[in-house]
């Protein structure tokens, strides 16, 4: 049970074995009204991951004896935290690791040094999405358009007669997609909508998450593409597919 449905404050729970970034984050996180609380390494992290069922975790990748992937990872796998938002706040901010956290199911990644406005500006970000169900999934119905079927229930989608499991942000930029098949879906909507964020931020966690989404249909469309790239807009549903070049 979450907080939310508890009525009460949202909880967060911050994973870092730098103390004074633990301290520092949880007062900014408690003057915005946030129930906080910290953990000093990935161990601990897990264990009130699992005891206190926090509505987001904040987590540090560079961890002694358990890192922060790792951590995520049990979070996934967990039954009783898969489902639980996480927000990388790290100092390894190169491509491929985002890559790396993204393919674990990371739901939002910040680079160290940061601003403490876009610390707030994520968390709001992520615990309004995490609140607020698509209505085209309310009743996890099956959608279906050309080739392409949507799973709510297991997150996944099917391609003719073969299945991918997705992350939760994959499937929410797939369903937009699908909403939107008969028009192009900018770059600054799927922020929007998703993220909670202006257009003027971090693009490149989109193109990542696009081109992760890419790679899971194409091992199951025989090579199709189904996600075309309106380039200097956004991007457009094919839902016939088109061969690659």
């Amino acid at each position: 049970m979450t907080s939310k449905d508890r009525g009460i404050m949202s909880k967060i729970l911050v994973v870092d074995d730098d103390e004074a970034i633990n301290e520092l984050v949880k007062i900014n996180l408690e003057l915005l009204g946030y129930d906080v609380i910290t953990a000093s390494d990935g161990i601990q992290g897990f264990t009130l991951a699992k005891q206190e069922l926090p509505d987001l975790i904040v987590l540090d990748v560079m961890m002694p004896d358990v890192d922060g992937y790792t951590v995520a990872k049990r979070v996934r796998e967990n039954t009783s935290t898969k489902d639980i938002p996480i927000l990388m706040l790290t100092a390894m901010g190169q491509l491929e690791d985002k890559v790396k956290g993204f393919d674990i199911g990371v739901d939002d990644y910040l680079v160290k040094p940061f601003e403490m406005e876009e610390l707030q500006v994520r968390v709001r970000a992520l615990l309004k999405r995490v609140n607020a169900i698509p209505e085209s999934l309310a009743t996890k119905e099956i959608l279906t358009i050309g080739d392409i079927t949507l799973l709510p229930e297991i997150y996944s989608v099917k391609i003719l007669d073969k299945t991918a499991k997705l992350t939760p942000i994959e499937f929410d930029i797939l369903n937009l997609l699908v909403q939107n098949h008969d028009c192009m879906v900018s770059s600054a909507k799927l922020l929007h909508d998703i993220w909670g964020y202006g257009p003027e931020d971090d693009v490149e966690t989109i193109r990542v998450h696009i081109r992760h989404l890419r790679t899971k249909i194409k091992k199951i469309s025989n090579g199709k593409e189904y996600i075309e790239t309106i380039y200097g807009g956004g991007y457009r549903l094919l839902p016939e597919g088109k061969a690659s070049k």
